[in-house]
Parts: structure tokens; sequence; C-alpha cells
């Protein structure tokens, strides 16, 4: 069956949206985990319990973020020049952060001076934090507009600073994301990890569920009564070339659930977060951690699909040249690319999440004392 060229832009949208899903569902917790060492561990038993739960697991979730930012460099070719050009202090930061995680397992396994480790656990706390922060101020500016404008020639220009990212709602998106990351590590750790470590994440990931569940109904709030919403005037042509410059955009304060009217099936997206972050914590209160992991997985998932449907068919507006935003339609690459790269995502996506698969069930079970013992008794 031959695929259109409309057909390949959106499912380029949807295979965008599942890889950053499964970013945040993989290394999410990763990064939750890290948040919660110096709170549900509190000694270095205890830690040493927490931190081998996603030990051998953190680096290949890294792949999923890997995959994110090549189909955008591919199919969005536009958008990964605007956003790594314009967001780069950022990203900058969030990779320093990156980088420190690894360094830190590292140095607080081999040190035995207890304030060396203690900074080293801190600095894993803030190599989940930093991340999972940075990335929800990234959304929320993405749902406002980011200050950027194209030439003739497409040469972008952007206007903004690493204070500007920092505005009251990019920062509330932020603390959502944190929220949302916590309660996806806490579930994890629950799952995972040895008691005391377990009730401890239990509790403080049920405090998350809650949080999550409150911030999304205030985010919608803001959305539908302060935050711009962007909109074409006139037809697009979905077969059109990738030209940012050959459309109109309209911008209003609020209607933010436009597109939710338009496209009913797009409320499946909010209706999966918070129906997940609910059940998560009812899952909590009962101690059936693989139920509550799986909905913190829905809750993570939905949150992610929401920012992105509540954008279509934008990927990413301008707030200072609003005709000049990126969108579905406009900022894709070319017909036989998008050709190609699905072809080769048909081929070696299946590999990856079945080689995922068979690496969680060899190591399913828990993490234990006993066996953190055992293992420092046999250097």
């Amino acid at each position: 069956m031959s695929l259109d060229y409309e057909t390949l832009r959106l499912i380029w949208w949807a295979l965008l949206g599942a890889l950053l899903i499964g970013f945040a569902v993989m290394d999410g917790f990763d990064l939750g985990a890290a948040i919660l060492l110096p709170f549900v561990a509190r000694t270095d038993m205890e830690r040493r319990v927490a931190i081998n739960t996603v030990g051998p697991v953190w680096e290949g979730n890294q792949v999923w973020l890997i995959l994110g930012a090549g189909a955008i460099f591919a199919a969005w070719p536009a958008l990964y020049a605007v956003a790594f050009s314009g967001f780069y202090q950022a990203m900058f930061i969030v990779l320093c952060a990156l980088i420190l995680r690894p360094v830190a397992f590292k140095f607080r396994s081999k040190l035995q001076d207890s304030a060396w480790r203690t900074f080293w656990d801190w600095s894993i706390f803030a190599s989940g934090l930093v991340p999972a922060l940075i990335f929800g101020v990234a959304v929320g500016n993405a749902l406002q507009g980011v200050p950027f404008r194209l030439d003739d020639e497409l040469r972008m220009t952007y206007e903004g600073g690493l204070l500007g990212l920092l505005n009251p709602f990019a920062l509330f998106c932020g603390l959502v994301s944190v929220a949302m990351l916590t309660l996806q590590g806490g579930c994890y750790l629950a799952l995972k990890a040895d008691e005391p470590v377990a009730t401890r994440a239990t509790f403080a990931a049920r405090q998350a569920a809650l949080i999550l569940f409150v911030a999304l109904l205030v985010g919608g709030i803001c959305m539908e009564l302060g935050v711009d919403h962007y909109s074409i005037v006139g037809a697009v042509d979905p077969l059109g070339a990738s030209n940012p410059l050959l459309k109109q955009v309209e911008v209003r304060t609020g209607h933010g659930f436009a597109n939710y009217g338009r496209y009913p099936w797009m409320l499946a997206a909010p209706a999966l977060a918070m129906v997940g972050a609910a059940l998560a914590g009812v899952f909590l209160i009962r101690r059936r951690s693989g139920a509550a992991f799986a909905a913190s997985s829905a809750a993570v998932a939905g949150v992610v699909a929401t920012a992105g449907v509540t954008l279509f068919p934008f990927l990413l507006p301008s707030s200072i040249a609003p005709n000049q935003s990126l969108t579905v339609w406009d900022a894709s690459s070319s017909e036989l690319t998008l050709k190609i790269m699905l072809v080769a995502t048909a081929i070696f996506l299946p590999v990856i999440v079945v080689y995922t698969a068979w690496v969680y069930r060899v190591l399913r079970g828990r993490v234990t004392l006993a066996a953190i013992k055992n293992e420092l008794s046999s250097y």
C-alpha cells in the first residue's frame, strides 16, 4: 500500500509522540528514583538497594532519548534546528546533569568516606531533578509559543534567553513533570526495592500522585483561560511543500481546549493522564506495586500525549511571528525521506522493544539487602 505525504506526516507525528512517551516512561523511573534517593533510603545499604534497582537498566533506557532526538532530526529538521538552537543553554544543563549521574554512581560506590558518599548521593538527586524540571519547562514554553522567527531563506533567529524560559506557566509545567516522574520512580522503587525502601517509596509516590492529579486540573484551567492558543486561518494543504512561511496563524488567549472540540478522540489523552494518576494512588494504598507502576506509566503516557494533541497541528509555535510557526504540514522532511525512515523504523524498533522486554524479564524480582551484603562480602 502506497502512503501519501499527508499520511506519512501524521505517522511520523504519532511516532515522535510514541518515542517521547517511551523515553518518559522508561527513563522517567530512573530520574524519579534519583529524585527520591535521599528521602527513601537513609543508610548506605538502603541507598545501594535503591541505586541497584536502576543501575543495570538506566543506560539502556537512554536509547529512547536518542531515538526521539534522531526522529526529530530526520523527520522534522526545522523543529530540530529551532528547538536545539533556541533551547541550547537549557539542553546543555540537561546534558551536564545526565553526565553527572553515571559519575555519581561510580564514585559513591568506590569511596569509603561518608561525607563524600553523601555528596554523590545528592548529586544523583540533582541528576534526576534538573532534567525532570527542564523537560517540563521546555514543554510549557512550547505550549505558549517560543520567540523565534524565520527569514525568507528559512534561517532561524531566536530572540529569547535562558531566563525567559523560566516564566510562571513553564515553571508550573516543570512542577507537573517533576511530580509525574517522582510518581513513576516511586512506583518503580515500590516494585523493585527491598524494605524499608519500598514502603517509603510507596508513601512518596502516593503524595506525588495526588500532586500530579491536582496539577493536571489546575493546568487545564490555565490552558483554557490564560495561555495563548494558535490556530491556522483558512485551509491548509497537507500535501504541500515544507515551507513554514506559507500560512496565516491566529492567536487567541485561552481556548486551549479547542482541539478537543474539533477532535473529540483527543480527550482520551488527558483522561488517561487523570485516570492513571488516580489509579496509581489507589493501587499504592493497597500495596499493589505492579499495578501501580502500570497505572503510573499510563499517566505518564497520557501527560505527554496531552501536550502533543493540545498543540496539534503545531509542533512549535512562534510567539513573535505566529505565521512562521512550525506545524506537522510544513516542517517535515521530504516524502522520500519519511518513507525511507519509516522502513528503517519498522525494522529496528521492534528489535529494540523485544530486547528491552527480554532484559527486564531477566532482571525481574526485587533488589534485596541480603543480595547487596553478599555482593559486598565477595569483594
